[in-house]
């Protein structure tokens, strides 16, 4: 019955971004439904905006169908209900994507490594200039200066 294929969720052009989706300003009376849990109330639970806060930090009054209503919910912890099952599959798109890119990327850097010598080289002249640890390169010098008070002070 669906026009579109069983692939389209994770098609870029077929679901909104989850940015798109909540980059607009929620208005008074609008529904919506809560991304996570706030104290009393599920992710999930649908309330209705009650009043708008905020030029730099956009939160939100939420009434809640139990006639309660809980202050200072953050814009990013909702969404329009009529929206809520787009946002996840968005949400696990985007993850995808991140993945693929970081997956991407990783190998591109172990190609460049292969390409820039093999590592014989570099060893000799990456002792000198010291050790790159989570991609911050730690000077030699400072090294030396660690190891001199270590065995200064018994360690």
């Amino acid at each position: 019955m669906s026009a579109r294929p069983s692939s389209s969720p994770l098609d870029s052009g077929a679901v909104p971004t989850t940015a798109e989706l909540q980059g607009r300003t929620y208005k008074r009376g609008e529904k919506v439904r809560l991304l996570e849990d706030i104290p009393g109330y599920p992710a999930g639970t649908t309330g209705k905006i009650g009043l708008a806060n905020g030029v730099t930090w956009k939160r939100y009054w939420v009434r809640f169908p139990d006639g309660n209503a809980v202050g200072h919910v953050d814009h990013g912890l909702l969404v329009r209900a009529k929206e809520y099952d787009q946002f996840f599959v968005a949400r696990d798109r985007e993850a995808i994507e991140a993945e693929k890119a970081a997956e991407l990327a990783a190998a591109e850097a172990a190609a460049k490594g292969d390409s820039d010598g093999g590592g014989g080289g570099d060893a000799a002249s990456g002792a000198s200039t010291g050790v790159e640890i989570n991609g911050v390169v730690i000077a030699q010098s400072w090294l030396d200066k660690s190891a001199a008070a270590r065995a200064r002070l018994g360690g």
